[in-house]
C-alpha cells in the first residue's frame, strides 16, 4: 500500500525515517548540532547543493526532517520547513516571500502577534497591510492592489472561531495572481487540509495541538516546493529552526492528534451546546452549532468542528472576572491546544496589545473567553464553567 493511499491515522504513525544499524521501532534523538563528511569532496558538493544530506542542524536534522514529512502528508503538501515557535513560522513565511513595497491583504481576525507584525514590523520596510472582516470576505477582491503578493488568514480564526472560505479566497488568489497563506492552528490536518481548497501554504503552530500537551514550542509551514524553497533559504540564514528535540517530541505528538482531537470535539461540542442555553452567556460561537454564522462553510471545509469554543460572559469586565475569578479545576493560561481545559481572557493577555477600535471591530470584547476543550470528562468540564457562571 502507498503512503498516499493510508488514513490519516496510519501515516502519523507509521511515517517514519530509516532505522540505525539499531533496528530501533521507535525514531531516536538526533541530538547534535553537526555533522560530518568523509572527505574534502563530499563537504563541498553538499554545500554546493550537489549533494543532498543534512549539514548543520539549523538547516536540517533527521528529527526535524521527520516531522516536516509528517505533516506534508497530512497536509497534501510537497516540502516544508519547521521553526522554534508558531511565531517563527509566520513572520519567515512572510518574510521570506514579502519585499519592500509589496502589500499583504489579511483577516482582521488574526493572533494578536500576527496583528503586531503587519502594524508594527512590516510597515518599518514599507509592507503594508489592508484587512477585510470574516463577515464581509465579498470586499477582499476590492482590497487587490498592484503590489499585492499575499493574501493571509485564519480559520476558524483566534479567538473568535470564525469561519472563512479558503475556496473563495484561493479563487481571488489566483485571479489575481497572488498567494493564499492559511493559519491551520486551530483546526490541524487532522480537520481540514488548506491546500485542498487552494491554499499556496499552510502555517501551524505546532506548539498548540499537535503537541497537544503544553510541552514544547515549535512551527511549521509546508505548501509548494518552489514556496519552501524561499523559506528554507531565508530561514538557513536568520536562523529560527526548530530543535532536533523538539521536532522528535512533537513528530511523536503526531501519533495521537487523531485520537485526541476526535475527543476534544466531542467535548467542545458539548460544551457550546450547554453554554447556547445558559442565561449568563450572551452568545456562543462553535463552528458546528447551527447558530454560527459561518457553519455552512465549516461544513463544507471541516470535518469536525474543532476543539476551541469562544463565548461572552454577561456583566462586562466585572462578568469575566468574577469568572475567571471562581474557576475552580479548568486552567487559567494563554495557551492552548492541550490536555488540560484551558480559559482564557483575549482582550488582557492575547489581543491585550490589539488597538482597542481593532478589538471592537473583531468582537473581542470584555466579556470574551476562549475556551480550549481538554481531555477531562465532559461532566467535569462543564460542571466547573457552570459554577464560575454562577458565582455570585
Amino acid at each position: 500500500m502507498s503512503q498516499k493511499k493510508k488514513n490519516f491515522e496510519t501515516l502519523a504513525i507509521r511515517t517514519q525515517s530509516e532505522t540505525t544499524q539499531f533496528s530501533e521501532h521507535s525514531v531516536p534523538m538526533y541530538l547534535t548540532s553537526g555533522f560530518v563528511f568523509e572527505d574534502a569532496e563530499e563537504m563541498r558538493a553538499s554545500f554546493a547543493e550537489e549533494k543532498q544530506r543534512d549539514l548543520y542542524s539549523r538547516y536540517s536534522n533527521p528529527n526535524t526532517n521527520e516531522f516536516i514529512q509528517k505533516v506534508c502528508l497530512m497536509e497534501g503538501a510537497e516540502d516544508g520547513f519547521a521553526f522554534a515557535s508558531g511565531m517563527a513560522a509566520v513572520y519567515s513565511t512572510l518574510a521570506a516571500l514579502v519585499n519592500a513595497g509589496d502589500h499583504i491583504v489579511s483577516s482582521r481576525s488574526v493572533f494578536g502577534a500576527t496583528h503586531g507584525l503587519f502594524t508594527k514590523y512590516f510597515p518599518k520596510w514599507n509592507i503594508e497591510t489592508s484587512y477585510f472582516s470574516v463577515d464581509e470576505v465579498e470586499v477582499v477582491e476590492s482590497l487587490i492592489q498592484p503590489n499585492t503578493k499575499i493574501i493571509y488568514a485564519e480559520t476558524p480564526t483566534n479567538p473568535g472561531v470564525d469561519v472563512l472560505d479558503m475556496e473563495y479566497l484561493a479563487a481571488i488568489a489566483k485571479k489575481h495572481g497572488v498567494l493564499l497563506v492559511i493559519d491551520n492552528c486551530f483546526a490541524t490536518p487532522y480537520l481540514q487540509q488548506p491546500i485542498e481548497f487552494g491554499a499556496d501554504l499552510v502555517v501551524h503552530s505546532a506548539t498548540k495541538l499537535m503537541d497537544g500537551q503544553g510541552r514544547v514550542l515549535g512551527g511549521v509551514t509546508v505548501g509548494k516546493k518552489e514556496l519552501i524553497r524561499e523559506i528554507y533559504l531565508f530561514s538557513r540564514l536568520t536562523g529560527p529552526s526548530l530543535s532536533p528535540f523538539n521536532a522528535w517530541v512533537l513528530s511523536k505528538s503526531l501519533e495521537t492528534l487523531a485520537v485526541r482531537v476526535d475527543r476534544q470535539c466531542e467535548n467542545a461540542l458539548k460544551l457550546a451546546t450547554f453554554l447556547e442555553n445558559h442565561p449568563q452567556v450572551n452568545w456562543v460561537k462553535y463552528p458546528f452549532l447551527k447558530s454560527h454564522p459561518q457553519y455552512d462553510v465549516a461544513k463544507k471545509q471541516m470535518k469536525n468542528g474543532g476543539t476551541m469554543v469562544a463565548f461572552e460572559v454577561k456583566g462586562g469586565v466585572e462578568g469575566g472576572r468574577n469568572f475567571f475569578d471562581n474557576i475552580k479545576m479548568c486552567s487559567l493560561s494563554a495557551n492552548l491546544g492541550d490536555t488540560r481545559t484551558i480559559v482564557t481572557h483575549p482582550a488582557s493577555t492575547t489581543h491585550a496589545k490589539v488597538e482597542p477600535e481593532v478589538k471592537q471591530a473583531v468582537n473581542i470584547t470584555d466579556g470574551l473567553v476562549r475556551c480550549s476543550l481538554g481531555l477531562e470528562h465532559i461532566d467535569d468540564i462543564i460542571a466547573d464553567i457552570k459554577q464560575a457562571l454562577e458565582s455570585k
